[in-house]
């Protein structure tokens, strides 16, 4: 499974975007909405609310904010429905991508996906199109502890986790959708703090792609539609290596 986390390593490498943009707050904010509006307003009983509003704490988001974006998701204050979406399309080289939104619009997310494909060398595709080729799994993100390495793998499988691989400064902790919460609550009861915990779409295998130009593409119109603010996260097969993305980030620097 050493593809699976490949993809979240380039999202690191290639820097958080979303926070240098000023938009890390409000997909924070829709993540809470959204996940308050499919399991309720209480963190206590809603673990993927607990989880995006620990998500938050940890971006120091206001708590107010936080409040706001549980309310609207709950119902208790009057706003346009949000709805979460699953698009799927392809990028240069064979690439698949998937991303998620949460929208009040789904004309208007529809339109900008297919608009924000084709403008990047890319096409929208059908339901079912590239989801086959994904896993939905659990994944958690921990700031490497090598001298404690052994004890979180005893604590995450315990725990029900699948696997665990580590960089230098990272380990990435992957479990089953029904395991997530349950592993990230082992690890804290530990005093271990995950620096991010959410349900992903992993690749059962990736696409290698060696181009600088046709890499600079792919990772161009993944940014583009992180920027996009229906976006929640977007997800692809794309494999390159830590040495292709300094020279991509290189030329556009």
């Amino acid at each position: 499974m050493a593809g699976h986390s490949k993809w979240s390593k380039i999202k690191r490498l290639k820097g958080a975007l979303d926070s240098k943009r000023g938009m890390l707050f409000a997909k924070l904010s829709k993540e809470i909405t959204v996940a308050a509006r499919a399991g309720g307003g209480n963190p206590s009983t809603n673990h993927r609310l607990r989880a995006a509003v620990q998500s938050a704490r940890s971006q120091s988001m206001p708590n107010e904010n936080i409040e706001r974006a549980i309310k609207k998701g709950s119902g208790e204050s009057a706003s346009a429905a949000v709805d979460e979406m699953v698009y799927e399309g392809y990028a240069q080289g064979g690439v698949a991508v998937i991303v998620e939104a949460a929208t009040d619009n789904r004309n208007r997310t529809a339109a900008d996906m297919r608009q924000i494909f084709s403008k990047n060398h890319g096409s929208l595709a059908g339901p079912g199109s590239v989801l086959y080729l994904f896993h939905r799994k659990g994944q958690i993100s921990l700031p490497s502890a090598p001298a404690k390495e052994d004890l979180i793998l005893e604590i995450i499988l315990d725990s029900g986790a699948e696997e665990m691989e580590s960089d230098i400064s990272h380990h990435t902790i992957t479990t089953p959708p029904d395991k997530l919460y349950a592993v990230a609550e082992a690890l804290r009861s530990a005093g271990f703090e995950p620096e991010s915990q959410k349900l992903n779409y992993l690749p059962e295998t990736t696409v290698s792609i060696a181009d600088a130009t046709m890499a600079s593409q792919i990772l161009r119109l993944c940014d583009a539609l992180e920027e996009n603010d229906d976006v929640l996260s977007v997800h692809a097969n794309l494999d390159i290596s830590d040495e292709l993305l300094a020279e991509v980030q290189e030329n556009h620097s």
